[in-house]
């Protein structure tokens, strides 16, 4: 009884001592697809707080299934985490995928949300939601539409609108969104749901036309923009967002100083501003609150996938 009592202090103790010990050597943050600009920020900064480095290691191959497995298989130690982003939870949806986004990973926040603009080339003779949704009903088919490629929130979200309005616009998928606004800009592609870093700055130029953008509430980069909900889709609501998971199976008190540290760092006024900078709006949430988050994301995708017919290209 004696010895059963000393290793429960044993396990106790070792299991408080985690967080004192926890980083002993460099993490890893898995990021892809997408860019790493919120990974490194967020990195810089921990990197500072712990003494130790956080490395940003790039796999945005298989349309983020080869980053998200990564994560999955990794030693559940809280040195290696999965940048993740909507494209995590559309897959399960579109790709036959060797690990399960709720089983296989422990969540730790939702770092920040950036909202999606819907733009037009100028030559499109629609100025509002309401006007290209009447143009592509008397135009079916006619107008193209491109993403960063099939499976990206863009890609899924343009399918949810035009399953909302009840339109038919076609849908071209680029390797890059870099690459489809370069198409936009040039009138190759006449719709698209455009990431607000990539996109505000060919809007302000006149180069392309802003008519709303996609979340429930203006934002605050785009403030002249209405949503797409007030303007004429009502019900209509999608943001890409960037949040942080571990595999499961990492200690709770690993996780625990993670949340800590990354919420206190997002709270920092520079960290705020040069976040901003990339569109992004911090949220810094509960690991509780952003687990239901990327169980209502998964089904919310699965049901538009289902609904619009979404497929790989």
């Amino acid at each position: 009884m004696k010895t059963a009592r000393v290793i429960l202090a044993g396990l106790v103790f070792a299991g408080n001592a985690v967080p004192q010990t926890y980083p002993a050597k460099p993490v890893r943050f898995i990021v892809g697809p997408g860019p790493d600009a919120l990974a490194r920020v967020i990195g810089q900064k921990l990197s500072a707080a712990w003494g130790q480095p956080v490395i940003i290691d790039q796999r945005g191959g298989g349309g983020g299934t080869i980053s998200a497995e990564a994560v999955a298989k990794a030693a559940p130690d809280g040195y290696t985490l999965l940048l993740a982003t909507g494209t995590h939870t559309i897959n399960p949806s579109l790709y036959k995928v060797s690990y399960d986004m709720v089983r296989d990973f422990a969540p730790v926040t939702l770092l920040a949300s950036t909202p999606f603009i819907l733009a037009v080339h100028p030559s499109v003779p629609a100025n509002s939601v309401r006007e290209l949704i009447a143009l592509a009903k008397t135009n079916p088919g006619k107008l193209n539409y491109g993403s960063g490629g099939s499976g990206t929130p863009p890609h899924l979200a343009t399918e949810l609108f035009k399953t909302m309005a009840g339109v038919n616009i076609v849908h071209v998928p680029y390797k890059t969104v870099a690459a489809a606004i370069t198409d936009l800009v040039a009138g190759q592609l006449q719709v698209m749901f455009t990431v607000g870093p990539a996109g505000l700055p060919q809007i302000r130029a006149g180069r392309i036309r802003g008519l709303a953008v996609s979340t429930a509430k203006r934002s605050a980069f785009a403030h002249e923009l209405p949503t797409v909900a007030e303007a004429g889709l009502a019900g209509f609501e999608v943001f890409g967002w960037n949040g942080l998971l571990a595999p499961a199976g990492t200690p709770k008190p690993v996780i625990a100083k993670l949340h800590v540290e990354i919420t206190r760092t997002l709270r920092t006024p520079e960290v705020r501003e040069r976040i901003a900078g990339f569109g992004f709006e911090p949220v810094g949430n509960s690991p509780e609150e952003f687990g239901e988050f990327v169980k209502a994301d998964i089904a919310r995708w699965a049901k538009v996938a289902k609904e619009s017919g979404a497929r790989i290209d």
